[in-house]
């Protein structure tokens, strides 16, 4: 699969794609408590998505059970909604996708349960700056690993890990298209980035090692060291000028 350009049109509805999770975003965040599943904050991101005549991205996506991914804690990514209880303390980073009118939105976020520690807090805010340092180069004329460089050189400029075995993604009528978007930096500067490409750029942060093991359901990828993990992701597309965010 090449690298494909998106039209306006095209951008439009990916634009409402993401409007959908945005507004998801900000329902989650208000249900995230001690005491709730999460399988119950699987059902009400359903909800919401279908509500908004949208499908969730992620439902059946290669057999994955869940309309959203809910990694807590060591969990890395593509944990799996379930009767767990969230207590106050744990972290929890929701990935959430949608389609509207057939293209794809797709974020991730982490959020606090509760009171949580300064190290999680510090692991949750430079995993979203990180993201941002890397944006300042999604920007037509740049090359698509100038942006992963610059991921990584924030997050271990903080003593933090970046996961190698997962990347982000472009994305549009499917959720992953070219190009893979490493978070860390590459031997050459990649695919020179250019108007209408829309990219899916989600730094995945360790508090140790970015070494990682994928549970026995297939799914779960989980710290190695048992530290925890924080995830943040928008969908980007670039432009003329400075990058789109379409889910922020």
């Amino acid at each position: 699969m090449a690298i494909t350009i998106k039209t306006e049109e095209q951008i439009e509805k990916m634009r409402d794609a993401g409007n959908i999770l945005k507004d998801l975003d900000e329902i989650l965040r208000d249900k995230i408590k001690p005491g709730v599943t999460t399988l119950e904050l699987d059902k009400i991101a359903d909800d919401f998505v279908r509500s908004r005549n949208a499908v969730p991205s992620f439902k059946g996506y290669g057999g994955y059970p869940g309309s959203i991914c809910t990694s807590v804690n060591e969990e890395i990514v593509h944990g799996i909604p379930s009767k767990r209880r969230l207590k106050s303390g744990d972290i929890i980073s929701i990935d959430m996708g949608s389609i509207f009118e057939g293209f794809n939105g797709d974020c991730a976020r982490t959020y606090g349960v509760g009171e949580i520690s300064e190290e999680d807090k510090k692991l949750i805010e430079v995993t979203k700056q990180s993201f941002f340092e890397g944006i300042k180069y999604a920007k037509a004329g740049y090359h698509l690993h100038d942006i992963s460089a610059a991921v990584q050189k924030y997050a271990e400029s903080y003593g933090f890990g970046v996961v190698r075995d997962y990347v982000g993604h472009g994305i549009g009528r499917h959720m992953h298209e070219d190009p893979a978007i490493p978070n860390y930096k590459q031997k050459n500067r990649g695919p020179k980035l250019v108007k209408g490409m829309c990219l899916a750029v989600e730094p995945m942060i360790t508090a140790g090692t970015y070494e990682l093991k994928v549970l026995k359901d297939g799914w779960t990828a989980v710290t190695l060291d048992g530290r925890n993990a924080a995830h943040y992701e928008n969908t980007v597309c670039i432009t003329d000028g400075e990058p789109e965010i379409l889910t922020l």
